[in-house]
Parts: structure tokens; C-alpha cells; sequence
């Protein structure tokens, strides 16, 4: 099993228009870091491929209130996993968020794998605090 959490990424939008924005999964498109190609997204679920990497398929299954969006693995992958969305409120219009992601995969796939997929949670972060950037 590899798990990685995220540091927490200050967001300059309140928890609720955060939460609103992931809730959409098409709007994951928009934080998608440039190595991602192959987008299509319909209703609460998404594929894409991670250039040189693997074909991705994921899906929203449970939204917890203005505060998580937790989605799965769907599909064709490498390996299943979760990847789930912590949101906070810092006040009424600045929130931070965090990515807690587990993926069940042996001890050779997770050596390779640990470092890019920690990346690709930093690069998603990032990418939603550019989107809200004021």
C-alpha cells in the first residue's frame, strides 16, 4: 500500500466555492498538470492518461459537505486507489486543502511510483490555488 498526504495549500477562496468547484469533476481538467492528455469527463467520472505513465480512470463517490470529495479508481488502472480532497476553512474567503491518496500496489510498483504520484498531488494542489488565485 502506498499513502501520501499532502502538505495543506492555502486557497483564496472560501471552503464552500472550493468544495463547489471539485464537486464538478470535468473541472479537474483545469488543475490538470501538462503531462495529462487524453481528457474526457461525464457526469462524476473521468479518464485521462499521465504522458509516459498510465491510462487513469476515477470517479466522485461520496461528497461530504463543503469539506471532502472522495473519489476512487474506475476503469482500466494500474492499480486501485483513493484519492481524496480535505477542504478547511481559514475564514470567510480562504480555505486550505490537502490530498490523501492510497494506492494498493506492490513494493516494486510503489518504488517506482511514490515520487510522481506525490508530484501529481503537489502539481493538483497547486493548480487549484492558481485557479483561485485573486
Amino acid at each position: 500500500m502506498l499513502t501520501i498526504k499532502t502538505n495543506k495549500k492555502p486557497i483564496e477562496a472560501s471552503q464552500t466555492e472550493v468544495f463547489s468547484f471539485l464537486s464538478v469533476i470535468s473541472n479537474l481538467q483545469q488543475l490538470m498538470p501538462e503531462q495529462v492528455i487524453n481528457w474526457k469527463s461525464d457526469g462524476d467520472e473521468c479518464t485521462f492518461t499521465i504522458k509516459g505513465m498510465a491510462d487513469i480512470g476515477m470517479k466522485i463517490t461520496e461528497r461530504i459537505s463543503d469539506s471532502v470529495i472522495k473519489m476512487t479508481s474506475h476503469g482500466k488502472v494500474p492499480f486501485p486507489f483513493t484519492l481524496n480532497v480535505h477542504i478547511d476553512a481559514v475564514s470567510n474567503d480562504a480555505s486550505e486543502a490537502a490530498i490523501n491518496f492510497d494506492g494498493d500496489m506492490n513494493a516494486f510498483l510503489k518504488m517506482m511510483a511514490e515520487k510522481p504520484l506525490t508530484n501529481f498531488c503537489n502539481l493538483l494542489l497547486e493548480g487549484l490555488a492558481k485557479h483561485f488565485k485573486k
